[in-house]
């Protein structure tokens, strides 16, 4: 099968994210302004530098009361930092809990009683219970082709990570098994890792 986006697919759902799959769930704590509390998972995200270590995620479409984008665009565009809480198996309830297309006084901490944490390097909030979170200063936000498509770009300025996850010296994931994100409303989880050697290494 071939298609061009252009042209639709002819599927009963769209295809694209299934195939472009799994992705990390980037889960972002914001505070507005106002000092209102936000958290929202975003898909539409990777690491992306290492020196300054760098974040990006993308939001992808708007509500009616933060005009063209969402709450945690709109939040970080005011305050200019926002958070990156790592999403455990265990949290996948709450997660899935603060993706709902609440109102922008909705507290998504407090909705999925989820405890928060003060970060260090940023005036925000952190989900406390996650396994790791990475504090982030704004670099830019681009805005990308298409109506309410941005891209945020952190730099990392804090992170915390759950000591019972560094085993030998490494952070290792199998002890808490991050959830990805797939295509339509499906999720996986990491539970086995494997090693491959580069050349040259």
């Amino acid at each position: 099968m071939f298609y061009r986006p252009e042209d639709g697919h002819g599927l009963p759902h769209n295809p694209f994210n299934a195939i472009v799959t799994p992705r990390p769930i980037g889960w972002i704590s914001s505070r507005g302004a106002d000092g209102r509390e936000n958290l929202a998972p975003y898909s539409f995200f990777n690491a992306v530098a290492y020196t300054p270590p760098q974040v990006m995620f993308a939001s992808t479409s708007a509500k009616e009361d933060r005009g063209d984008t969402k709450d945690s665009v709109a939040n970080i565009r005011e305050t200019g930092v926002f958070c990156v809480n790592i999403v455990e198996y265990a949290l996948r309830d709450a997660m899935n809990q603060t993706s709902g297309p609440w109102d922008k006084e909705t507290d998504e901490f407090e909705l999925a009683e989820l405890e928060k944490a003060e970060c260090e390097t940023i005036a925000c909030s952190r989900v406390a219970a996650a396994p790791a979170n990475l504090e982030c200063r704004l670099t830019q936000i681009v805005k990308l082709e298409g109506e309410s498509n941005f891209a945020v770009f952190g730099e990392v300025t804090g992170v915390h990570m759950r000591d019972a996850c560094i085993v030998d010296g490494i952070f290792d994931v199998l002890t808490f098994n991050p959830l990805s994100r797939m295509g339509y409303r499906d999720y996986t989880v990491v539970r086995e890792k494997f090693a491959l050697k580069r050349p040259g290494d």
